[in-house]
């Protein structure tokens, strides 16, 4: 089972670090993903690491801000976020495949697992 957590409230510019309990899934084959859900729109990709290449894969937006790493040991994969934005406001998802390509790793109908979401809300 998957289990996202450390979403709260923070104020514009903070940080703010999720995490995703994911116990089996955080070696290859698996592939350990976030996506996020903003009010009014479709769930989106925010990072991921491909299970072969080992590659982080960050979408444009969060680029530079958020940084992806994993601890197998501990079974758990990370989300720092920094320098928070109002527009971050999101559920934030982890998800996992054992299967996904490479050239699918930003598709939500790639992943078969999926946690519970955790809310960030970035005041302004």
């Amino acid at each position: 089972q998957l289990q996202a957590s450390g979403g709260g409230l923070v104020q514009a510019g903070g940080s703010l670090r999720l995490s995703c309990s994911a116990p089996g899934r955080t070696r290859s084959p698996w592939t350990v993903a976030w996506f996020r859900k903003i009010p009014g729109m479709d769930r989106e990709f925010v990072a991921a690491m491909h299970r072969s290449a080992g590659r982080i894969s960050y979408a444009d937006s969060v680029k530079g801000r958020f940084a992806y790493s994993r601890d197998a040991a501990r079974n758990t994969v990370y989300l720092q976020m920094n320098s928070l934005r109002p527009e971050d406001t999101a559920v934030y998802y982890c998800a996992a495949s054992s299967s996904v390509i490479s050239s699918a790793l930003t598709s939500e109908n790639a992943y078969a697992y999926w946690g519970q979401g955790t809310l960030v809300t970035v005041s302004s």
